[in-house]
């Protein structure tokens, strides 16, 4: 598929944002989520990769780009193994919502809020309490620590019943709870996505951004893009979802809002390859 077909669903601001980029790429951001964006959704996180093409495709779109970069959750150490990203070149990661950054093969972070600790320790027995069904987990990320149901016997039901109470266990240790597809994330208030967007699009002073998201968590991200839009910055957001068939209300609620829906991670991979064939191709002022 051609990247004039791929493009065709994009609304009148996404098409702006577009041709921006392709106009003038060394000032554009690219930004990208990475589990359901650049990886398929997995029912045990450890085990999520990159699809197979997504690094052949940043390797191919990051030589013509200003920045291209990977926006997550997860530890940026972890996002960096698990995407395969190290050994390419002009790469930023931005980890735990853009308190921790890998730039060049270098980490850097502030110390950890010490409430993640505390609600560590309590965790167990919060959980142990409420009688959370069988296959109810949490995944301690170090500077947070998130509580899965996807793999729980009533996921939807487990997930609503641990809503409150978890909400209740950050609020007291000065945390905030993220909500995603079927996981609830203690986490540091202040921030996310949407921050981390923000401050990497100042830095690098830019005038154009894709960014590329599939759950609650890219929000933050969609709507800092929507701001920004009004300060004449151009962007183009980009939903990974099967179109016509949103499955989550996360994913539907960025479906209404973005400028392009893709088919998830394989369709994500098809637009970055697509994107850097059209800017690998001789034109005026690139």
């Amino acid at each position: 598929m051609g990247l004039a077909e791929m493009t065709r669903p994009l609304t009148d601001a996404g098409r702006v944002g577009l041709t921006a980029l392709l106009a003038v790429p060394r000032d554009a951001v690219i930004a990208l989520d990475f589990d359901g964006t650049l990886a398929p959704l997995v029912p045990d996180p450890s085990r999520a990769r990159a699809h197979p093409g997504a690094v052949p495709a940043l390797r191919a779109l990051a030589p013509h780009i200003g920045t291209v970069a990977v926006v997550t959750g997860r530890p940026a150490g972890l996002a960096v193994e698990y995407g395969g990203l190290a050994g390419l070149d002009g790469v930023v990661v931005l980890g735990h919502y853009g308190a921790e950054r890998w730039e060049g093969g270098r980490l850097t972070a502030p110390p950890p809020h010490p409430g993640v600790a505390a609600v560590r320790e309590r965790l167990p027995r919060v959980l142990a309490e409420l009688g959370v069904p069988e296959g109810t987990w949490v995944e301690d990320k170090g500077r947070s620590v998130a509580v899965h149901t996807r793999r729980a016997v009533g996921p939807v039901a487990a997930f609503e019943l641990l809503r409150g109470p978890l909400e209740g266990l950050a609020a007291e240790h000065g945390l905030v709870v993220e909500p995603g597809r079927l996981v609830l994330e203690l986490r540091p208030p202040g921030v996310d996505k949407g921050a981390a967007l923000t401050g990497l699009l100042r830095e690098r002073g830019a005038r154009s951004v894709l960014y590329a998201g599939d759950d609650l968590g890219d929000v933050p991200a969609f709507a800092a893009v929507e701001k920004l839009r009004g300060e004449g910055l151009a962007g183009l957001l980009v939903c990974s979802g099967a179109a016509g068939d949103v499955p989550d209300e996360p994913v539907r609620e960025l479906a209404d809002r973005a400028d392009l829906v893709v088919p998830g991670p394989a369709g994500v991979v098809e637009l970055l390859g697509a994107l850097g064939e059209e800017l690998s191709r001789p034109a005026a002022g690139r």
